[in-house]
């Protein structure tokens, strides 16, 4: 007599359905959080790759003159220690256009106040008609400069953002409640001088490009610190 064998194979059940759903949408979650994520801290990092392009730029322009810097070269030299002495800080970077390229590097992209343009041209040409926006003034740039950023001192503030607060009532890290804004034009910044990030940026953090090439993101805090390592008693910054 011949004996059936019993058929051990199961059908596809809802249990199974269940759970291959389940996992499905952990993977799906996962991947929209893994996409989502750099989306949204994507205007920290241009801002970042903006500075470390100015920071290179700058790095490139003393090679051609002698090792210093626009803001220590006078105007008649193709410098512009006098023009950004007046306040004048959108000459220190014009000064720079063959190494910067493009002005559009010039403006933080959650900087709401400025505006961003295409060439650092002030003007069009007589007769000209250029389609773009002209590099003029301050309003064309978010980041400030350090007026005598020595090469020595690696930790030395060269450019940052501009959206400082200075002043009123310090915490104990040395940061500034109720300070004031930074308005355009030189600013003295004493190591003990109350400061910290407005939230008009980077979500009260602010990025800056440090002598030694990096480009560093701080709070309120670690900027505090910062000031205190750069081995100047005073910084004398450019603001925009």
């Amino acid at each position: 007599m011949q004996l059936r064998q019993r058929d051990t194979r199961s059908g596809f059940t809802l249990v199974d359905f269940l759970v291959i759903v389940a996992v499905l949408t952990v993977i799906i979650a996962f991947l929209l959080s893994a996409l989502s994520g750099p989306k949204r801290h994507q205007p920290g990092l241009r801002c970042s790759n903006n500075l470390k392009q100015v920071s290179l730029a700058f790095r490139q322009w003393s090679l051609d003159n002698n090792d210093k810097l626009p803001m220590e070269v006078s105007v008649t030299n193709g410098g512009a220690m006098e023009a950004v002495l007046a306040g004048n800080v959108a000459a220190v970077y014009r000064v720079m256009s063959n190494e910067l390229s493009t002005p559009k590097i010039l403006v933080c992209p959650e900087d709401k106040r400025r505006i961003q343009t295409t060439t650092f041209s002030e003007s069009a040409a007589a007769g000209g008609n250029f389609p773009g926006v002209y590099f003029s003034n301050n309003s064309n740039a978010s980041y400030f400069i350090h007026l005598a950023p020595s090469s020595s001192t690696s930790q030395m503030l060269w450019v940052g953002d501009d959206n400082l607060l200075v002043g009123g009532k310090a915490t104990g890290a040395g940061v500034a409640i109720k300070g004031l804004p930074v308005p355009s034009g030189i600013l003295s910044l004493w190591t003990n001088l109350p400061v910290a990030w407005s939230a008009e940026r980077h979500e009260k953090m602010g990025n800056i490009g440090l002598a030694d090439g990096s480009v560093q993101g701080f709070s309120s805090s670690k900027l505090a610190e910062a000031l205190r390592n750069t081995g100047a008693v005073t910084n004398r910054l450019a603001f925009p």
